[in-house]
Order: structure tokens, then sequence, then C-alpha cells
């Protein structure tokens, strides 16, 4: 993935980082013994990890390991039975979603979540719903159109008539139109025809490349470590493993339990 810079950063990012004099010298986003239950069953058992400004970070592992469940405490879908969220050195973990918003993160949702009666201009509109820079969001819409061709074209669509992969397109644009400091991404490869797989990773990458923090909780753990720097592994709620991604993919655990090897 290529390293942030000024010189590769579109526009919308340069406004991102300009609404912040200094880099956090901390974490952008510190997770510290998160816990989540359904009733008296424990989802998600204490972990801790961080994400640094500007980092891609991929959080793997098998279904039910906790990962949608970790997502999902963050975005305030869930609350957590314990433990500390941090983002910018503020406490984040009792505030409801639309507040997340405002302190600049957007999810994507597993499933994609878009308005199916809604066009994609209309959905692109609402996920810009906390901006009033009218010129500004219709330069953003653009750029997504930018990023993903095919939503151009069906601009007066109803997204609930596009295929899975358009919908996970528009579901990534709407996230980005409120200008987030940091995006989480919740399996975007799931039920995806490969060729439609490979369009949204090229645009993560892009997006990640321009200077976007991202936290990617991916099943196909291969794609979601060559994509990232550093990754997480969870098994049964807990972080078992961790480090630079490219270490993860050579590590023989990993390999053995994630890459069919």
């Amino acid at each position: 993935m290529a390293p942030k810079s000024a010189r590769t950063c579109r526009p919308w990012c340069s406004t991102i980082r300009a609404s912040s004099k200094h880099i956090w010298e901390a974490p952008l986003l510190e997770v510290t013994g998160l816990r989540v239950a359904y009733g008296g069953i424990q989802a998600v058992r204490g972990i801790n990890f961080h994400v640094a400004e500007g980092e891609m970070v991929a959080l793997i592992g098998a279904n039910g390991a906790g990962k949608t469940s970790t997502l999902k405490a963050l975005a305030r879908l869930l609350d957590a039975a314990g433990g500390s969220v941090r983002f910018r050195g503020k406490e984040i973990t009792n505030l409801v979603p639309h507040e997340l918003v405002t302190q600049g993160i957007a999810l994507v949702p597993e499933g994609r979540g878009v308005f199916p009666r809604m066009t994609i201009v209309e959905n692109l509109q609402m996920g810009a719903y906390c901006r009033s820079d009218q010129a500004e969001i219709e330069a953003d819409i653009e750029r997504m159109f930018s990023y993903f061709p095919r939503l151009k074209e069906r601009a007066r669509q109803l997204a609930g008539t596009m295929s899975g992969g358009e919908q996970q397109m528009l579901a990534i644009g709407r996230a980005l139109m409120s200008r987030p400091k940091m995006l989480l991404l919740d399996e975007p490869s799931m039920g995806l025809a490969p060729i439609m797989v490979q369009k949204i990773f090229e645009v993560i990458r892009i997006v990640a490349s321009e200077g976007m923090t991202t936290l990617l909780v991916e099943q196909n753990a291969k794609l979601a470590l060559e994509t990232s720097q550093r990754g997480y592994v969870m098994e049964s709620g807990e972080i078992t493993l961790s480090g630079e991604a490219s270490a993860l993919l050579a590590d023989p655990k990993v390999r053995a339990a994630y890459l069919g090897e």
C-alpha cells in the first residue's frame, strides 16, 4: 500500500487533515479491554488493539470469532459490556451512533445497508447529512463517481434494484461522503463475484493511500492482509495474534487456519 503523502492526497483528504493542526501522537483509535455480550454469551472477551492515524489495519478470523461484534461496538450499534474506546484521545464508548459520525467515524456495515427506495445520488447525499457545504458535497459526489464509474452510469437508479457489488460500491461511497477521519469496513467482499471484489479493493487501497485511516474486518484473510499494514487475529472473542501484515501472511498458524494451507 502506498504511503500517505500530501502529493497523493485528494482534496477531501486534505480537508480532513486541515481540520487538525497536528498529527496525533497517541493512536487515532485505542481499544482497551473491550467486551461485548449477548445475554450470558461473551462474544468479545476484553480485547486490546489500536489503529494509528493514516494506517490500514485488518481484523481477521473465522465466522463467530467476534469481528463484526467488535465493529458494531465501535460504531455504537451494540453496547459494550465493558472496556474503553478512545478516538483522537476522547472516550467515545457512551456516544450514540450519529454522534460518532460528527466525531469522524463512518461504518460500511456487513450487508451494505443502502436505502433501497432512494436513488444512488440520494444515498450519497444521505452520507453527507451532517454537512452543510453544498458545493463541496456536490464535488464529493463527483469524486465518488470517479472511484466508481458504474454508480455514475446509474445515478438515478433506485439502490434496491442494483447488484450486490454495486450496492457495496454505494455503501462505501456513502460512508466517504461524511468525510470521515476513520473508515470501518465490515466484510466488504462478502457474497460478491471476484471481479467486483477486485474493483472494490482497488478503491479501498486508493482511499487508504490518500490517507484514510481504515479498520478492515474481512473473512478473506489473504486479501485483508495483502491490503493492510498490520493485522489482528481473533479467535472465540479474543485476539490471539497480531503484527505486521506481511509477518502474519507468513505465519504457519495463520496460513494453516485461514489461508487453506
